[in-house]
């Protein structure tokens, strides 16, 4: 019977195509839905991990008191040997030193004069190191607006913003003023290596990026580091393991009183990321249950009125003497494969253009201009597995109670008044 059914629906076009495009319509429209708010959620996080917060993070437990307001004076000491105890005992994170400094950079002119000054958001990573990863973590070679990764001590990158507000280019040199780990003056002279478009727009007018031994020798901090950052294998946030590295790092400094002994926070214990985390999920479903939830009253309401439409065509049927139980098991099995057709279809199409917006996003950055917030300026779709099942949902169940509600009709048909209302 199914093989019977499958040929008249590939056959009567008329009858046929209309529900299975807006079953495909359906679908595609609830997978490209669903992939999206994964990927605009799942990107905020992404990019604080990897700008600010690691998937976890050690510093010294007064550090931690104070982390918003960057006390390099309250550093971390005595890195190299914590690095061999995170690497032994967590050996599936990348472990990279990161340091935040403040201060003003000044853009020195002709005759001793000034061009242009300006308070910068210091940021010191491991650019020498290609063993960190951190250049492809922060994407910046891909980011690059001008000039080039800095490749030796004294070399700067700067926020494409940040270098026309100063007035500088590729090759000018810098002055970096501020103040040192023990509370003395720090001045140092940078060149401008390159300038790059971070992807924030806070970032991108006020940002100074250099390497991690130049911060270290510039703030006195030899063998010392801000933050430890762990990133877990694969770069994606895994709150459950995040959560279990940190209590099995604490729990070996639980008894240490000393405020300069190191501890560890996760992402999500920064209170705007552990906010966010937790609508993430909740927000993403709430969202994808209610479209679910309209798609599915739109494809009843396809396959109540295909059925109510075919009632002549049942009349004609009953009248040459076919069983009404059969008539609606046909009418069921009928639903059902239009449904699977019609989702098939519309999962492959939502699944590739989730592909490709994963791949290429679109680019909202001329929109963030004047944003002072961290977000991505491209937005970008998410495949996840569930994606491969969540439209056939509305795509075949909805489908399938709408003509099982519609064929009810036919057991109210009265064989004896059939031929009078063909008569009509």
């Amino acid at each position: 019977m199914i093989k019977f059914i499958f040929k008249a629906i590939l056959r009567d076009k008329n009858r046929s195509l209309l529900p299975v495009i807006v079953v495909a319509l359906g679908v595609f429209l609830t997978i490209a839905l669903s992939g999206y708010l994964s990927g605009m959620l799942g990107d905020m996080v992404e990019q604080t991990a990897r700008f600010q917060t690691g998937h976890v993070k050690v510093m010294s437990k007064a550090y931690a008191d104070n982390v918003d307001q960057m006390p390099n004076d309250l550093a971390l000491l005595g890195i190299y040997e914590l690095h061999e105890e995170l690497n032994a005992d967590f050996p599936d994170y990348k472990w990279v030193n990161r340091i935040n400094f403040g201060g003003i950079i000044d853009a020195p002119g002709e005759n001793n004069t000034s061009k242009g000054q300006g308070p910068a958001m210091g940021m010191a990573i491991e650019l020498f190191s290609k063993s960190s990863g951190e250049v492809a973590r922060m994407n910046l070679e891909n980011s690059l607006l001008s000039g080039k990764i800095p490749e030796k001590s004294g070399e700067a990158l700067l926020g494409y913003e940040f270098a026309n507000k100063l007035g500088v280019k590729v090759g000018d040199e810098l002055t970096f003023m501020g103040s040192t780990m023990n509370g003395s003056m720090a001045f140092s002279v940078f060149k401008v290596s390159g300038t790059v478009r971070f992807g924030s727009s806070a970032m991108d007018k006020g940002t100074v990026l250099i390497d991690f031994t130049d911060a270290q020798q510039i703030l006195d901090m030899e063998d010392g580091t801000g933050e430890i950052l762990g990133f877990y294998k694969d770069e994606i946030f895994m709150q459950e393991h995040a959560v279990e590295t940190k209590v099995a790092f604490n729990a070996k400094y639980a008894i240490d009183t000393d405020e300069f002994a190191p501890i560890m926070k996760t992402l999500a214990d920064n209170s705007a990321m552990g906010m966010y985390l937790g609508l993430v999920d909740s927000v993403a479903g709430m969202f994808v249950f209610i479209f679910i939830l309209i798609m599915s009253i739109v494809l009843w309401n396809t396959g109540l009125i295909g059925g109510l439409r075919r009632y002549q065509e049942f009349g004609i049927r009953l009248a040459l003497g076919e069983e009404k139980g059969h008539i609606y098991k046909t009418m069921i099995y009928e639903a059902l494969l239009i449904g699977i057709i019609g989702s098939v279809v519309g999962t492959a199409l939502g699944v590739t253009v989730t592909l490709l917006m994963q791949t290429y996003g679109i680019d909202i950055s001329g929109m963030l201009k004047d944003a002072t917030m961290m977000m991505p300026s491209v937005l970008k779709s998410k495949f996840t597995p569930q994606l491969l099942y969540i439209g056939f949902i509305p795509g075949v169940i909805a489908m399938v109670i709408g003509n099982m509600l519609a064929g009810i009709g036919i057991y109210k048909r009265e064989t004896a008044t059939l031929f009078k209302e063909l008569e009509v």
